[in-house]
């Protein structure tokens, strides 16, 4: 005999339902977002083991929670209402709902996933390919729990703004600590047991130097893009602070791949945030903050140079631009005369953020043109010692980027030598030192003097350990979540919606994670928090369709 069900009933299961598992991913995402970047066990020694051993421990908890969670619901619903709820969720997962359901990131995603699989199968190296132990254990087994991590946020989870919040103050406790690191105070106790040279290699609670800088670059993007986004003063405050730290923190980490994160959010941030009036005046609030910051390191190390380490590199030229004192006094002046005839002064012009967005279009597309006619005359056309010091960084060699020019060229190298296996499907996850050192290991010391155990490119990695159908994939997962970031950001910019601040944070958090990935390494200290923040940005784009839908 079947029982009546009221409406009422299964709509109250349902939401029952909902909030338990959002509870559930809640917590674990916290641990994610708070805990995982702070935690350490012993010093520096052993840091990628700690953070892996962190990430896979809380992910497969969460997912065997809400396993638990699942089952339970499972069997009260074919108890009390017939499978009714459990009908229409697997009824979500038929070809003729997929539309619906999912979008082309997450088809793209699953594919990712599948190569990685493939790609681990037909390996010579099995047991090194699933777990990543010969590697940075970014293996299948991790790449599984990306992609786990990933459906499970962005689809289950109801966003909040406070999960950012708690992330933000977790990344300035980061950064506070790489601070002082740069200012030899050693607050952890860390570099008790290190030698003197390491002190500016390994900083944080995240060790090398480049990893401290990606996290940083990733913290920037998403603080810089919520200041210049938000319509709420309390929160602009925040977000600014924020800011002001992770641009302490990046330009004295003196890392190179946070130039390609900086002129990423720099070069890009002005084609979402120049629509509205607010976001011009706060651009040119945050370029001339930049510039400060920059002008107060300056002051530091010239006030006090035996207690700091001096940015090197290409922020040593920053820091030593002649008339730095006088460029900052005119980008303060500049944004409030900007601010002045924008907000204050009547304008008969309604619509100035139009021709703020075609100005910028056409003055990057001439830094672009020059950029490229510059490295053209310097590799093509042998000019490059006109560039003088640039010239390392424009002249592109087997020593370019301390000898990543030379792996970049090798790895090449190896993906045309491939068989057509591996051509497909790459040689392995996270084979990559295997390779080089059955391949070429006497070529790479006798040329660099050390042994390359990743590419120093994400996608050049990918596309040797995992191949190209899984890197095209892994493109198409990430341009696809930015497209319905970027359109969620522009919809909820017309309704005024919370929204808009943490979707476009979250997209160029990607942005900027997805720069510095060019020079850098895919690592369980730093990957996680392109997938977290990637599915939290999604969970709001969720969040905000479904609004959209009960208005309508």
């Amino acid at each position: 005999m079947t029982k009546d069900i009221s409406p009422f009933a299964q709509d109250s299961f349902s939401a029952t339902c909902s909030s338990i598992t959002n509870g559930i991913i809640s917590f674990f995402l916290l641990i994610l977002v708070t805990v995982f970047p702070l935690i350490v066990h012993n010093s520096y020694f052993d840091i990628l083991e700690t953070k892996y051993m962190c990430f896979y421990l809380t992910v497969l908890i969460m997912l065997g929670f809400l396993l638990i969670a699942g089952l339970i619901m499972l069997f009260i619903d074919q108890k009390e209402f017939q499978g009714i709820h459990t009908k229409a969720l697997f009824g979500k997962l038929k070809p003729c709902n997929w539309k619906s359901t999912f979008s082309i990131a997450d088809f793209a995603v699953f594919i990712f996933w599948l190569a990685s699989v493939i790609s681990t199968l037909q390996s010579e190296y099995f047991y090194e390919s699933f777990w990543g132990n010969e590697g940075r254990y970014s293996g299948l087994f991790l790449m599984t729990l990306y992609v786990a991590l990933y459906f499970t946020v962005s689809h289950f989870w109801h966003a909040k703004a406070w999960m950012f919040h708690c992330f933000l103050a977790a990344s300035m406790i980061v950064c506070l600590i790489g601070i002082s690191d740069a200012f030899y105070m050693d607050l952890l106790h860390f570099r008790t047991h290190m030698k003197q040279e390491q002190y500016v290699i390994f900083v944080s609670t995240l060790g090398n130097i480049n990893t401290y800088t990606a996290y940083t670059a990733v913290f920037m993007g998403l603080a810089t893009t919520m200041f210049t986004t938000t319509s709420k003063r309390g929160l602009c405050i925040w977000y600014y602070l924020c800011m002001v730290i992770s641009f302490f923190a990046i330009i004295l980490g003196s890392s190179d791949n946070a130039y390609l994160a900086l002129g990423a959010l720099f070069a890009f941030l002005p084609f979402l945030v120049f629509r509205k009036k607010q976001g011009i005046v706060r651009y040119c609030i945050t370029i001339a903050t930049f510039a400060t910051v920059i002008q107060c390191i300056d002051f530091i190390c010239q006030t006090i140079p035996d207690k700091v380490s001096p940015p090197e590199s290409l922020f040593k030229v920053l820091v030593n631009l002649p008339g730095l004192p006088l460029l900052v006094i005119g980008l303060w002046v500049c944004s409030g005369i900007i601010w002045y005839l924008l907000t204050k002064k009547e304008n008969p012009d309604n619509h100035p953020e139009k021709r703020f967005v075609r100005v910028w279009t056409g003055f990057i597309a001439f830094c672009f043109l020059a950029v490229c006619l510059v490295l053209i005359d310097a590799n093509l056309l042998g000019h490059g010692t006109r560039y003088g010091s640039l010239s390392s960084y424009l002249v592109f060699n087997d020593q370019w980027g301390t000898q990543r020019g030379f792996i970049w060229r090798k790895s090449l190298e190896f993906f045309g030598q491939f068989p057509l296996s591996h051509k497909l499907f790459g040689f392995g996850p996270d084979t990559f030192g295997i390779l080089t050192t059955k391949t070429s290991f006497k070529e790479m010391l006798a040329t660099t003097g050390q042994i390359f155990d990743t590419a120093h490119n994400e996608y050049l990695q990918y596309l040797l350990t995992i191949g190209p159908i899984a890197l095209v994939a892994y493109l198409v997962f990430l341009i696809n979540s930015c497209q319905h970031m970027i359109r969620t950001f522009r919809k909820s910019l017309v309704d005024g919606d919370e929204v808009t601040s943490y979707t476009a944070g979250c997209f160029f958090a990607v942005i900027c994670y997805s720069f510095q990935a060019f020079v850098n390494l895919n690592l369980p200290i730093i990957t996680p928090f392109l997938w977290i923040l990637l599915s939290m940005g999604i969970a709001y784009v969720r969040k905000y369709k479904k609004s959209q839908n009960l208005n309508s």
